[in-house]
């Protein structure tokens, strides 16, 4: 869904904003509008950095829910409201039609698989796969998601995998079906699975990255068998149409300011975010890159909005 929803344009929070005079002070509370449920990963972003903005800044900022349709419904929402600086959005990997955000945090993904899985490492799983072409399943939270583009990411840079996508109504249920066997592998955010990992329910082959996190620093890297399968959801900043170059500005040393802070650190890692370390220029060229690698993957594995 999420490069199939182009009527979408909720602009960004223009990064060369920040060369712009921040003068604008917010006189009442900054709502920011996540299209994920409460718990989950864009929603504990938000919070994080509606925190460290309280204490830091003194400023009141509320995180309000819209979830639905992949987020489509909380970035309609940013997209329609006035640009006054008081409404803006979390943007997820998957909203890159938003165009570039406000660099904040980014978390890397991770394959499980079901407890009694026969492979147990990820070569292992490609040379089953393989030798069984359609018959490895894979979860995803419904077409578009990112769940879906990271197994299709995986499968194409596998060698061409055939895997067998299974849409859920969420990530809960598909990974309660993980943990049952009725499905085989699925892709998730870290931070969303580890307990599941701890308590065994699910086995963990590796981590989609090319450095350890914190909440899982054992984890084998998959980028040691598959150099380019480094897929890292980031979190960021959207605002409405419109708005302000003073207060984009603004906006954007508030948030910047917040998840950089120092005493964000140990909160980031204990939900294994890391805050984006490029600045305006280098982070709107990584969305850039990511963008084409998943326009290619959409059109590869023939990806189509529900």
């Amino acid at each position: 869904m999420f490069m199939l929803r182009r009527s979408l344009l909720a602009a960004p929070m223009v990064l060369a904003a920040s060369a712009a005079r921040a003068d604008w002070v917010p006189k009442q509370p900054i709502h920011i509008i996540v299209g994920f449920a409460p718990g989950g990963t864009a929603d504990i972003a938000a919070r994080i950095a509606a925190e460290a903005i309280q204490k830091r800044a003194g400023h009141i900022v509320v995180v309000d829910s819209k979830t639905g349709a992949l987020g489509y419904i909380a970035l309609k929402s940013v997209a329609n409201a006035l640009p006054d600086g008081y409404t803006v959005g979390i943007g997820i990997m998957g909203s890159l039609s938003v165009g570039p955000v406000v660099p904040g945090t980014q978390i890397p993904m991770a394959l499980i698989v079901r407890p009694n899985a026969p492979y147990k490492t990820i070569p292992e799983l490609v040379e089953y796969a393989k030798a069984n072409p359609g018959k490895v399943s894979y979860g995803s939270t419904g077409a578009g998601s990112t769940n879906q583009l990271g197994a299709e990411l995986f499968a194409a840079e596998a060698g061409g995998l055939k895997l067998l996508h299974v849409p859920y109504r969420g990530g809960a249920p598909a990974i309660q079906d993980l943990a049952a066997g009725q499905i085989d592998i699925f892709f998730a955010n870290v931070s969303e699975i580890v307990g599941q990992i701890n308590s065994g329910q699910v086995r963990a082959l590796g981590l989609a990255s090319s450095r350890p996190n914190p909440m899982v620093p054992d984890l084998p890297l998959m980028t040691k068998d598959i150099p380019t399968l480094e897929i890292n959801n980031w979190f960021g900043l959207v605002g409405p149409a419109g708005l302000p170059a003073d207060i984009a500005a603004s906006l954007t040393k508030l948030f910047l300011d917040a998840i950089n802070d120092p005493a964000s650190k140990p909160v980031l890692d204990s939900r294994g975010l890391v805050a984006v370390p490029q600045d305006g220029p280098q982070f709107k060229a990584q969305i850039m890159k990511d963008r084409e690698r998943w326009a290619r993957v959409v059109k590869a594995g023939n990806i189509k909005a529900e």
